[in-house]
């Protein structure tokens, strides 16, 4: 019979109430338990429990057979295994459907994961968890709060006074220059410091000082939010954190400094008196020029004592805290190039000005006290170190430029003067030393303002010389001497660079090719033509009428004809791009410039190492005969890129930097690739044939190849040579202007008689002074050729992304043979806005018929109107070209004058960089 439908056993024995309770139980199959031998209930040898009662029972059966555990593992009793649905018997092994979370573990200190629970939860931690871990947070902190007020120390002014040389090397490691020893400071005590100086400080840097614990949380959010209105802002730091700053000599933003600054602050509060704070806030402070503390600061800037400052003198010292690089009316463009000094001089009014109403408004000073200062008071002229004199002052103010706006560290001006640096530069001595000798020759020998006042006054010369390989400055020309000449002719003139800029039009028609008129204006599928020196011809004829690359005549906003000249009204009828520029003929440049478009011409540019900044705005036809004004340095640096084989390079002074024997900063070599090494090898290769046989004889060197161009402006106004041999590139320039006069709008003068000469040319001096300074500089050094010029392949040139064709081998049409005797208007100075040049430049001067008339002419700089009689200069020059208006980035006529002036985008950083 099977096992279900057997009968139960009767029980040994307990009568009828025990066979009853015996047949009230279920009969499935139960899991017999583990050593149940040792019970002796009838039931064991079925596998059912037994019971001790009714209530038990009935809350087994309530259960059901489904609900039970299995039975534990243990002994050695009947069958040893279960044979129940649920357990699995003598493993030993829990109901695996219940604990889906694992097994929970047992109760810890840190009860993570927690041991009660299940499945996720287990991961949540307690509030209790949480409670704990943030009292524990807020206690260590507390604890390293104490531990750090209590090891900090309270700065001492005096001991803030000290300070190191910075010393600055040449590039074969020996001493240049020691500066910053001797710091300009002294300390007054509080009595001593005018009270309009604490309250213009306190009205502009810290309105809650007089009952601010010293350090003030809200006074960050409190800049923020001014900052996001676009108003004047008080700093984040309070008067005490800035003291603080101001007295520790390590100024890098690190955490580990910030954390010690404020723990100092809350302690100076506590120990120090507000005057106290105030006072060597004050006496610490860099007010610029060198001048550390307020004592320092009114002699430096009013020549006179600290407490004979009025009101409107403390809010011009209280204006410089927020900066006195950009708030110095003098300027501080040898640190950054939007530092003018017409900007400043705006910045530092504007800063004045709402000081002194923020202390009336603070009821710090008395409205009948403000009316008296409506009138920017009187600041003293800059006073040069003596010993930063000759080229050595130059040389330190590029240095500390480069370095400034170059390191990651923060470090800033205030930072140098205080000393400790060791600044490895570039510079080469004996360079430097002939390239002074050079131009000081030149001068001695042909430049006699006696003789000549009124032609030889106010000549001025700049040069620069740079290692292509790596854009090394190894040697510059700033001027007669930096302690009297406060411009660096190297780095910023604004003098217009003229033909020198014709090879980056060049450079941009062998990259990009000429347009397709057929093809419209879609820029993004235009056909071009790869232009090539010795194959691609040009209308050369003087007084050329130029047009668009559709072949329509371009004009001005005024629908004038622009019709272009040639330096003595000389005529190249279809000549090469290469007999263009070695007779630096205008007309063809001029040409080519529309047709590749003055944005490709542009950005050519500033590939190959001009900044941007320098050029001048606007699509006129001028713009390709560089009426734009980069500084000696850059345009030696662009040069630099065509010798080292479309390589490059950023020009810099700086090789390392140390303080306290680590190193803080290092130059590292960025070098690009500009061009292909076919665009520059052709490009070298034609300015090889200028020096050899153009324009640029008189730089030639025995024995060694020179490629170069020369420029001479438009008016006779600036004068230029940049050359290279394939270990060196120098650009010498030349000008007349009075940049030590009192007058905003100077002016560049002529140069027509000066040094007895008819003109001056980038062929005269400027060559000269180049030639005499290669001669010295490359003595003793091997001479080497330049690459051959390369192939210049169609596909590589204008790129996947346009259709290009090979050069015709000359012109398709003939021009006319004779101009038109009849132009319609003389040129304006301005640029034309309709059509735009940029969107519809011409292609190769196939229908260009010149068209005669007047000489037009006109300082492209726009200063004068009238222009030389042949309306040219010799090498080609910028002559009588249409300008961009008053106020674009200029002419650089003016310097910055009347017509905006183009900014020569300096050396380094900033907005000139």
């Amino acid at each position: 019979m099977s096992e279900h439908r057997r009968k139960p056993p009767q029980p040994q024995g307990g009568g009828r109430a025990a066979a009853r309770r015996a047949a009230q139980q279920p009969t499935g199959r139960r899991a017999a338990p583990h050593g149940g031998a040792g019970t002796g209930s009838p039931s064991d040898a079925y596998g059912q429990p037994s019971y001790g009662g009714r209530a038990e029972a009935r809350r087994a059966a309530q259960r059901g057979s489904g609900r039970r555990r299995a039975a534990e593992a243990g002994g050695a009793g009947a069958g040893g295994h279960g044979a129940g649905r649920r357990g699995t018997g003598g493993g030993g092994q829990g109901d695996p459907g219940r604990d889906w979370g694992g097994d929970p573990g047992k109760r810890r200190l840190i009860d993570y994961p927690r041991y009660n629970m299940y499945g996720w939860r287990r991961w949540v931690p307690s509030w209790k968890l949480i409670t704990g871990l943030g009292l524990g947070f807020a206690g260590s902190l507390m604890v390293a709060g104490t531990i750090g007020y209590a090891v900090v120390a309270v700065p001492d002014p005096a001991a803030a006074a000290e300070a190191q040389n910075n010393v600055y090397y040449w590039s074969d490691g020996t001493q240049m220059a020691a500066t910053g020893g001797e710091v300009n400071r002294q300390i007054l005590t509080p009595e001593n410091i005018p009270s309009e100086m604490k309250s213009a400080v306190i009205s502009a840097e810290n309105k809650t000082f007089e009952t601010d614990s010293g350090v003030d949380p809200m006074g960050i959010a409190r800049a923020v939010f001014n900052m996001a209105r676009g108003g004047q802002t008080q700093g984040g730091s309070t008067i005490t954190q800035q003291y603080v700053k101001n007295a520790m000599l390590n100024q890098e933003q690190t955490l580990s400094r910030k954390a010690k600054e404020l723990f100092i602050s809350m302690k100076v509060d506590t120990r120090l008196s507000k005057e106290q704070i105030m006072a060597g806030y004050l006496n610490t402070s860099y007010y610029g020029r060198g001048a550390y503390g307020v004592q320092a600061a009114a002699r430096t800037y009013f020549n006179k004592d600290a407490k004979d400052l009025d009101a409107s003198q403390c809010a011009f010292l209280a204006a410089l805290l927020k900066g006195a690089t950009y708030f110095d009316p003098a300027g501080a463009t040898e640190i950054d190039r939007a530092a003018t000094p017409e900007a400043n001089t705006r910045r530092v009014t504007e800063r004045w000005t709402w000081i002194l109403d923020e202390m009336v408004k603070d009821k710090r000073l008395d409205v009948a006290e403000r009316e008296k200062f409506r009138v920017f008071p009187k600041v003293e002229k800059p006073k040069k170190n003596a010993q930063l004199g000759g080229q050595i002052g130059y040389l330190v103010d590029l240095a500390k430029a480069n370095f400034i706006n170059n390191n990651e560290r923060g470090i800033t001006v205030g930072d140098l003067t205080k000393g400790g640096y060791e600044i490895r530069t570039t510079f080469d001595k004996k360079k430097v030393e002939a390239l002074q000798k050079s131009v000081q020759k030149v001068y001695k020998e042909n430049i006699d303002p006696e003789k000549r006042p009124d032609k030889d006054t106010h000549v001025q010369f700049g040069g620069a010389s740079v290692n292509p390989e790596n854009g090394a400055i190894v040697a510059v020309y700033g001027g007669t001497d930096a302690t009297k000449h406060f411009t660096n002719n190297a780095d910023e003139t604004g003098a217009q660079v003229g033909s020198t800029f014709k090879p980056f039009v060049l450079a941009a028609a062998m990259q990009d090719g000429v347009r397709d008129p057929s093809l419209g204006d879609d820029q993004g599928a235009e056909s071009r033509t790869r232009v090539d020196p010795d194959k691609s011809k040009y209308n050369g004829v003087n007084k050329l009428k130029i047009r668009n690359y559709d072949g329509t005549v371009w004009r001005n906003e005024k629908n004038e004809e622009w019709l272009q000249t040639n330096d003595g009204g000389e005529s190249y009828r279809n000549i090469t791009l290469r007999e263009a520029m070695i007779h630096s003929a205008n007309s063809p440049f001029a040409q080519l410039g529309m047709d590749v478009g003055i944005s490709n011409v542009r950005q050519t540019a500033i590939k190959a190492g001009l900044r941007e900044e320098s050029l001048v705005k606007g699509n006129v036809p001028s713009f390709s005969l560089g009426i734009s004004s980069p500084s000696a340095i850059r345009m030696a640096g662009a040069y630099a890129t065509f010798a080292a084989e479309g390589k490059q390079n950023d020009p810099f002074s700086v090789t390392e930097v140390k303080k306290g024997g680590e190193i803080v900063y290092k130059h590292e070599d960025k070098s690009k690739t500009a061009f292909s090494s076919a665009i520059s090898s052709n490009v070298t290769d034609v300015l090889k044939d200028v020096v050899e046989k153009g324009t640029g004889t008189n730089a030639r060197l025995p024995g060694r190849e020179v490629a170069g161009k020369t420029g001479t402006t438009d008016g006779n106004k600036s004068a230029w040579f940049v050359g290279y041999t394939p270990q060196l590139v120098t650009a010498i320039d030349m000008y007349r202007m009075d940049d030590n006069a009192e007058n905003k709008n100077r002016k560049f003068l002529e140069m027509f008689g000066t040094g007895g000469q008819k003109k001056i040319h980038g062929a005269s001096f400027p060559s000269e002074i180049f030639k005499d300074y290669m001669t010295v500089a490359l003595k003793g050094q091997k001479a080497v050729s330049f690459p051959e010029p390369e192939p210049l392949d169609a596909e590589a040139v204008c790129g996947a992304g346009k259709r290009c064709s090979s050069p015709s081998p000359s012109v398709s049409a003939s021009p006319s043979e004779e101009p038109s005797q009849s132009p319609s208007a003389s040129p304006s100075e301005e640029p034309s806005q309709s059509p735009d040049p940029e969107e519809s430049c011409g292609r190769f001067d196939w229908n260009c018929d010149p068209v005669g008339g007047q000489d037009g002419g006109g300082d492209n700089g726009g200063n004068d109107i009238g222009g030389t009689a042949d309306g040219g200069a010799t090498d080609g020059g910028v002559t009588t070209s249409p300008s961009p208006p008053p106020g674009t980035n200029g002419n650089g006529g003016n310097n910055g004058g009347n017509d905006g002036g183009a900014d020569n985008g300096g050396f380094f950083g900033g907005a000139g960089g």
